[in-house]
C-alpha cells in the first residue's frame, strides 16, 4: 500500500530518539542498558541542571535518550492517556521475548494479535510504568 500524502510535505528521513525522563536514573539506566540490551553511546552529568544524560542506541539506528531530573513531576502512562502512546520495538518472536523479560522481572502483558495488521504484538513497562511495545516482523 503506498504512503498517503496531504499536500506538500515536510521531508522526513527517520526517527532520531526518543526521550525518557526517569524517576530512579540509576535503575532506568540498569533496564534500559541491561535488561533491554541497548548499547550506552554516551553518558554525561550536566552539573548546572543537576541531571544526566544517556544515549543509548536502538537497532536500527535509532536512540533513546534518557534523562534524569530532581524530582520530575508525574506524567500519565497508561497507553491510553493523552500524549505519547508508547514506544514500539520490533522483535522476531513476541512470545520468546515476553519470556526473557518476565524472567527478568520485567511486568508484561498478555499477548495479542493487532487486529488491523494480524501481526503478534504485546506491552511491557519500564521502571517507571512506562508502556513499551514489542511488535513482531
Amino acid at each position: 500500500m503506498p504512503a498517503l500524502r496531504y499536500g506538500r510535505v515536510v521531508e522526513l528521513l527517520g526517527i532520531h530518539h526518543v526521550a525518557i525522563i526517569a524517576s530512579d536514573y540509576v535503575r532506568s539506566k540498569r533496564f534500559y542498558a541491561e535488561t533491554l540490551g541497548l548499547a550506552v553511546i554516551a553518558e554525561q552529568y550536566r552539573a548546572d541542571r543537576r541531571s544526566y544524560k544517556l544515549d543509548l542506541a536502538i537497532p536500527g539506528g535509532s536512540r533513546i535518550e534518557l534523562f534524569s531530573f530532581p524530582k520530575p513531576p508525574d506524567r500519565a502512562s497508561w497507553p491510553e492517556a493523552a500524549g505519547l502512546r508508547h514506544l514500539a520495538f520490533v522483535v522476531r518472536d513476541v512470545a520468546a521475548t515476553l519470556d526473557e523479560l518476565a524472567s527478568k522481572g520485567v511486568r508484561t502483558e498478555e499477548l495479542r494479535v493487532d487486529e488491523v495488521t494480524g501481526k503478534r504484538m504485546a506491552f511491557f513497562f519500564d521502571p517507571d510504568d512506562l508502556p513499551l511495545e514489542l511488535y513482531e516482523v
